[in-house]
């Protein structure tokens, strides 16, 4: 028996996911962005990430083309950045401090957990999302704390970690 698109979402908010903001720009300079939180590590020897992008999102068709993108790990004081880049607001990068990435040239949002870019490197089908195979070209990692989705809502890290 097949589970329903209600249970999914039930179970699936039972796991605490990393909020982050994938990034690309195109051709004509324009900027994309939008908040995904299904991210994962794929492999360190190459080293790979995943991104799950849903197939009507505006980003999905500019990261085909771009070939390229930045995953952007929100911290906990960057809700407000998840909810902008989760709009529909065409002017996303607007009011948000960001920078060109040195190896990708899309858009590394300041004060970010950290960021890793990537050059696509596959695209696999799954669903109504697709997922995006990304080959590291270079990261960075700064101090402070996760953004967290739980239950349908943002929740913070109770502990520092040791």
């Amino acid at each position: 028996m097949a589970v329903s698109k209600e249970e999914f979402r039930a179970i699936m908010g039972c796991f605490a996911a990393g909020v982050t903001v994938v990034t690309t720009v195109d051709d004509d300079g324009r900027k994309w962005g939008m908040t995904a939180t299904a991210f994962s590590s794929l492999s360190l020897d190459p080293p790979l990430c995943l991104v799950c992008i849903d197939k009507r999102a505006g980003s999905h068709g500019a990261i085909t083309a771009a070939k390229k993108f930045v995953v952007n790990m929100l911290t906990a004081e960057q809700e407000a950045l998840s909810n902008l880049f989760a709009s529909r607001n065409d002017n996303k990068f607007a009011e948000v401090t960001h920078r060109a990435g040195g190896a990708s040239g899309c858009p590394v949002i300041d004060g970010s957990l950290g960021f890793l870019e990537c050059a696509l490197e596959a695209v696999h089908p799954g669903g109504d999302h697709d997922i995006f195979v990304g080959r590291l070209l270079a990261t960075s990692v700064a101090e402070g704390q996760p953004l967290l989705y739980w239950n349908g809502r943002y929740v913070r890290v109770a502990s520092p970690p040791r």
